[in-house]
């Protein structure tokens, strides 16, 4: 039995530092079932559910009313893109989403604020929305409701629920509509130049700087 215990016990040590230092990880203090959702929150949604029915919006922004949240459309965000008020941080947009797809694209200025790790975003992303007048908070959209999540948690630490929007299309209806994406590129050290030239090829094959999307 002392045997069984001591295998059992070192099996379960392992199997947490494996889970630790894995990319593909469960981040044991999520809750993957939401209470009251009756669904999965996946940091990434299957593909084909992420656009946002009629039917599907009335629901999310009663859902959200009764947190003390509002729902931005496709239309909202984009306004609240163009507002002159993004370049000074008055407006600001909050990425729910975990690193690696904040890295694959973003809508270009947005905050990386991963609300399963919050603990390594508070720093940066506190006094920001603190200042701001308006924060739109996003993830994939549609089946994914990690956007909820975080808005719900700056709520919580007394970001004032007035400012707080969520954009229930997210990114994927972002990018869907020919709006521009920002990428984090990284490089090796002393790698400036093919950073630069990533950077360049990826203009070139979506050149944003000189198209306005209409408004609708």
């Amino acid at each position: 039995m002392l045997e069984f215990l001591l295998v059992a016990i070192t099996g379960a040590i392992f199997a947490f530092g494996a889970n630790r230092v894995s990319p593909l990880g469960l981040v044991l203090a999520r809750d993957y079932f939401p209470a009251g959702t009756g669904r999965l929150a996946p940091a990434t949604p299957l593909a084909g559910t992420n656009s946002m029915t009629p039917d599907a919006a009335q629901l999310l922004a009663a859902e959200l009313k009764e947190k003390g949240l509002q729902l931005a459309d496709g239309h909202q965000a984009v306004q609240l893109f163009h507002d002159p008020r993004c370049q000074h941080n008055l407006v600001v947009f909050i990425d729910a989403r975990d690193e690696p797809h904040y890295r694959e694209g973003h809508i270009p200025g947005a905050y990386e604020f991963d609300p399963y790790r919050p603990e390594k975003y508070f720093a940066t992303v506190l006094p920001v929305c603190r200042a701001a007048e308006q924060i739109v908070v996003y993830c994939n959209g549609g089946d994914c409701d990690d956007s909820e999540t975080a808005a719900v948690l700056l709520r919580d630490v007394r970001i004032p629920n007035q400012k707080l929007l969520v954009y229930g299309g997210g990114i994927t209806e972002w990018t869907a509509d020919g709006l521009p994406v920002g990428l984090q590129i990284i490089g090796p050290r002393f790698g400036d130049g093919r950073v630069l030239r990533a950077a360049a090829a990826f203009e070139a094959a979506a050149p944003w700087a000189s198209v306005v999307p209409p408004l609708r």
